[in-house]
């Protein structure tokens, strides 16, 4: 009988030991992710969206891109993502620009990661408008063609845009991923005791982050 109970009581810690540690891996507010007040639109239809704020200049973006890489291979076929510049000073119109002119000539598949390892490793300065060009067309893409996108009115209208965004978010720094219009995750609040990003955990959050906006969806 008393090897009987002595296992009961073993089972019972057990299991209040893995509710503890399920309750700690939840994702916390003002931890783990911050609210975005008050909750945004989203153009994503009856997918969760999440959108990625970024900047071609800021290193921290440029080291965000191998794990997002790797997370994007993986995602939910529910979630849609979409990239956003952000902009903080006028300063970044000229690669947001950038972005967009590529986008508008289908060709952010084929030069998008090209053109943070020009910027942070080859340290070509792309916020040039000139050296932008010349790099381009190096690339293979229409010089010309390129030009007339990036000084279009289309493309200026979507870097308006990225600022209403940026703003409307709540976005302060890059990288930022935002869930649904309702969350918004930094990397940097994932930081180690060593000073290095947890991204490991980052997206994991992230896939947790992802099922709370699903679940919220599905209850209205």
């Amino acid at each position: 009988m008393k090897s009987v109970t002595s296992y009961w009581r073993l089972a019972t810690c057990l299991f209040v030991i893995a509710l503890s540690a399920g309750a700690a891996a939840q994702p916390l507010a003002g931890k783990d992710f911050l609210p975005i007040r008050p909750a945004q639109p989203t153009d994503s239809g009856n997918k969760v969206e999440v959108l990625e704020f970024f900047y071609y200049g800021c290193p921290h973006c440029a080291n965000l891109q191998q794990p997002l890489r790797a997370w994007l291979k993986k995602k939910p076929a529910d979630v849609e993502f979409r990239r956003m510049p952000a902009i903080f000073d006028k300063g970044w119109l000229t690669l947001t620009w950038a972005y967009y002119a590529l986008d508008a000539m289908g060709a952010v598949e084929k030069l998008h990661y090209e053109v943070f390892d020009a910027i942070h490793q080859q340290r070509i300065r792309l916020n040039d408008e000139k050296v932008l060009f010349d790099w381009v067309a190096k690339r293979g893409l229409d010089r010309q063609e390129f030009v007339r996108m990036f000084n279009s009115f289309g493309v200026k209208s979507r870097g308006a845009r990225s600022l209403e965004m940026t703003e409307s978010h709540g976005v302060t720094s890059t990288p930022v991923l935002t869930v649904d219009g309702k969350y918004l995750l930094a990397p940097s609040m994932f930081l180690t005791p060593g000073k290095t990003i947890d991204y490991e955990r980052y997206f994991s959050v992230l896939d947790q982050v992802i099922a709370m906006a699903r679940k919220e969806r599905a209850g209205k």
